[in-house]
Parts: structure tokens; C-alpha cells; sequence
């Protein structure tokens, strides 16, 4: 192989050009440095005592819960229930998938039993008929507990109820990897879990082949009534050998962060979206997308297909059962988007992605 050096012609050579500053383009921003891989089972003790300085909106404070308390808008009314029997719930048998399969169930809420660079990873499992604070499930859940394979790793976005069920955890065989935000890892080794991995944003882990990163969302943290923000919160990026990527939002609010994940991670093959628990907006709207937001946030993401999730399930807030299904749909068309993308499973339903 010969190598040539082009040379610049005269005009180039007799003065370089000044460009206009007010019309030179903006640099591109630098690429961001890879993150470093932290081993598995890897804990902190040095972990900051508040996680508040993340939050990228304010808590709700007297005066709102003052007026939530007074509009009572926190369950849908009668006439948003009678679609409740209309549901989409299609429970059946997993599919195969062998290593080269990217194979997605949804079990429910924000649960998924996601099969990927030849490990099934459980994401925010939460198999119980009922959560605190909530009533019991809309729909069952779309897998029973018996019918799963061998679970290799659990991921968990945050500490809520509706996320962190400890009913469903105490399932699992105390050596089961489990990845979780920074300064959760104390809650697992309590119940004696041998191999959690604690990560902040932007940090990763990889486990038999397939990567984990911990990446931000717009939410927040509290379990008790003295641990506000004490741990963190987010979503992951999953990433196998071959390249194919997974974004699992777990539970957030529309923001810049999907931008910015887009560009450290992209060619995102999926993106599991929340487009449920959204009204009334002036309460939620800092903490959990409406359907357009889930769709603009895709966009951002950059990702190739979209699957809904966090609605269905779980009763947390007021807008009509199905509504966040029949908005997401109109919104994606509106995007024109391409249909065969939205992954609108039922409860219970799988999707495949094969090579």
C-alpha cells in the first residue's frame, strides 16, 4: 500500500481563510470518555450522604401536596376504570433465544425479562399482586415465576415501591448478580445478597460478555420517611458482545438526559420506555413522561424501536387505564414513525430481534 500526501493548491497556500465567527459552525463536542469497567460485586462505603444535588427539577413541596390533597386527583374516575377488562393481557410461552438473540417480555410495569448476549436479566422485578401504598394489580403478571429460566442478573432503576419489591427479590437465589444505583447496595447485602454491584451514572460493569451501564434519569428516590435522595437513581444501557443495545429507562421525566445518552450510547436497538402515571401534570410531569414526551424522548435517544412500558398494571395516578396506549399510538404515527418500531406489547407478550 502507497501512501500520498495531498498538497494545497496556490490560493490555499497564499493565505489561509479566516471564517466569520458569527457564521463558523459550532465544534463538534468531543466524544465522552469511555466509562471504566468496575468489577462485579463491586461496593462503596464513601458514597455522599444525599444524592439531592442530581435532581434535575424541585420536590414537591406543602403547598402542592396541600393542593393534590384537595383536588383528590390521584386515582382516574369511575368512567377512566371501565376499560379495565380491556387491557391488553396475552400471557405465553417465552421464546427461544439462543446468544444472538435479543429477545424482550413484558411481565408488567417496568418488569421485563430480557434475553440478550445469552443472559436473562430480570429488569425492576416486581411480582407481587399488590405494592405499598397502591391497589392490587390491574392485570396478573405476564410470566409466572415458575416458568422463567435461570435468572444470570437483575437490574433496579430506583428504590420505589413499585420498583424494588422485596417479596419478589427474596425469590432469588442470593448469588444472583444485581446491578444498582449508588448507595442502594446496603439494602441488598442486608438480605444477604453476595454479588451487587453498586454504579453512579456513567459508570459500568460487564457480567459474562454483556456490559451494564448505569445512566441518568429525571426522577428521585425515597423508601422511608428518612431517606429521601439517599440513594440514586436511573436507567441502563445493555450491551452485548455483538454491539446490540438495550436502553431500560426505569422510571423519569422528559429532560436532557436522553439526548446526552443518545449521543455516549448510540445505535440503540430498543428503547423500554414509561408512558404511564402522568396526570395530573402539574404533579408528575418532572418525574414520569406522557406518551408524546416517551416518543420524543426515543427520538432523542436515537434508538431503532420503541417498547411502552409502566402503564397497565399498577393504579398511581389519574388519567383513564388505557389512554397512555391509544396516546403513544397516535403520537408515533404523528412522529411518522415507522409502525412495525413500536413495540406495544401486551402484558405477557415477547418480542424477538434475531441477526
Amino acid at each position: 500500500m502507497t501512501e500520498r500526501t495531498a498538497h494545497p493548491t496556490r490560493a490555499a497556500q497564499a493565505a489561509p481563510h479566516q471564517p466569520d465567527p458569527a457564521t463558523a459552525p459550532a465544534p463538534s463536542p468531543a466524544p465522552p470518555p469511555a466509562p471504566v469497567l468496575h468489577p462485579v460485586g463491586r461496593l462503596r462505603l464513601d458514597w455522599p450522604r444525599s444524592f439531592a444535588d442530581r435532581l434535575t427539577a424541585p420536590l414537591p413541596g406543602v403547598r402542592a401536596l396541600a393542593r393534590l390533597a384537595r383536588e383528590g386527583a390521584v386515582r382516574p374516575r369511575p368512567e377512566g376504570l371501565r376499560d379495565i377488562p380491556l387491557l391488553p393481557f396475552e400471557p405465553g410461552p417465552l421464546p427461544p433465544a439462543g446468544p444472538d438473540t435479543l429477545a424482550i417480555t413484558w411481565a408488567g410495569h417496568a418488569s421485563w425479562v430480557l434475553r440478550m448476549g445469552g443472559l436473562t436479566v430480570l429488569t425492576d422485578p416486581v411480582w407481587s399482586r399488590r405494592i405499598f401504598g397502591t391497589p392490587a394489580r390491574l392485570t396478573p403478571v405476564g410470566v409466572r415465576w415458575e416458568d422463567l429460566p435461570r435468572i444470570d442478573a437483575v437490574v433496579i432503576s430506583h428504590n420505589h415501591f413499585d420498583h424494588l419489591d422485596a417479596p419478589t427479590l427474596k425469590r432469588l437465589p442470593r448469588h444472583t448478580p444485581v446491578f444498582v444505583p449508588a448507595g442502594l447496595g446496603r439494602w441488598f447485602v442486608r438480605r444477604r445478597f453476595s454479588r451487587v454491584t453498586e454504579l453512579d451514572w456513567w459508570e459500568a460493569a460487564e457480567l459474562d460478555g454483556v456490559r451494564f451501564d448505569f445512566v441518568p434519569a429525571h426522577h428521585w428516590s425515597k423508601r422511608t420517611l428518612l431517606d429521601t435522595c439517599r440513594s440514586l437513581w436511573g436507567g441502563w444501557v445493555l450491551t452485548d458482545r455483538s454491539g446490540r443495545r438495550v436502553h431500560f429507562a426505569g422510571d423519569t421525566g422528559y429532560g436532557r438526559w436522553f439526548a446526552e445518552i443518545g449521543r455516549r450510547y448510540p445505535g440503540i436497538d430498543l428503547a423500554l420506555l414509561p408512558i404511564g402515571a402522568y396526570d395530573p401534570r402539574w404533579w408528575l410531569s418532572d418525574v414520569h413522561t406522557d406518551p408524546e414526551e416517551a416518543v420524543r424522548a426515543h427520538q432523542d435517544l436515537g434508538a431503532r424501536r420503541m417498547a411502552p412500558m409502566h402503564w397497565a398494571t399498577f393504579v398511581l395516578s389519574s388519567e383513564p387505564v388505557l389512554e397512555p396506549l391509544t396516546r403513544v399510538r397516535t403520537a408515533w404515527e404523528q412522529a411518522g414513525l415507522r409502525r412495525e418500531d413500536l413495540w406495544d406489547l401486551p402484558v405477557g407478550g415477547s418480542r424477538v430481534l434475531v441477526p
